[in-house]
């Protein structure tokens, strides 16, 4: 089992990708969106993640009303998690299949944010260079007209 967990952290306004495979994905089972986990499960010691979301194998989003390891469909209006009404359509209801809000095997991305930060550098242990910021270019003069 191989689950791809998305890591939103507040401090550095970045998301960084971590896979996890094995015994470590299955103790993600189970769980349900706003529960915890350590981070030592991908290296993070002293690190905290909550679960926020995620999709499943055919990319079905995790809705957090739905208490269920699997998928159904959801009458939905307005802006709920895996629907976005139009502006014009606000009113409007529709009929969305969605997965639950429990961690099952057939889940393959997990989002998360952390809430409690260690002592590793989240930008070194994910090998993710800063790229330099250009200088803003001086307006070219222009030409003299005769």
């Amino acid at each position: 089992m191989e689950i791809k967990l998305v890591i939103g952290d507040s401090k550095t306004k970045r998301s960084f990708k971590s896979e996890v495979k094995g015994p470590d994905a299955d103790q993600l089972v189970g769980k349900k969106i706003g529960e915890t986990f350590r981070g030592e499960l991908i290296g993070l010691p002293g690190f905290e993640m909550q679960i926020t979301g995620g999709s499943d194998k055919a990319g079905f989003p995790m809705h957090p009303d739905l208490e269920s390891p699997g998928r159904t469909r959801l009458i939905m209006t307005g802006d709920k998690p895996g629907y976005k009404a139009e502006k014009k359509f606000k009113g409007k209801r529709v009929r969305k299949l969605v997965h639950g809000n429990i961690v099952a095997p057939d889940i393959t991305q997990i989002n998360c944010k952390i809430t409690k930060w260690g002592e590793t550098d989240l930008m070194k242990h994910f090998n993710v260079v800063e790229k330099p910021k250009e200088a803003a270019k001086p307006a070219e003069a222009a030409p003299a007209q005769a």
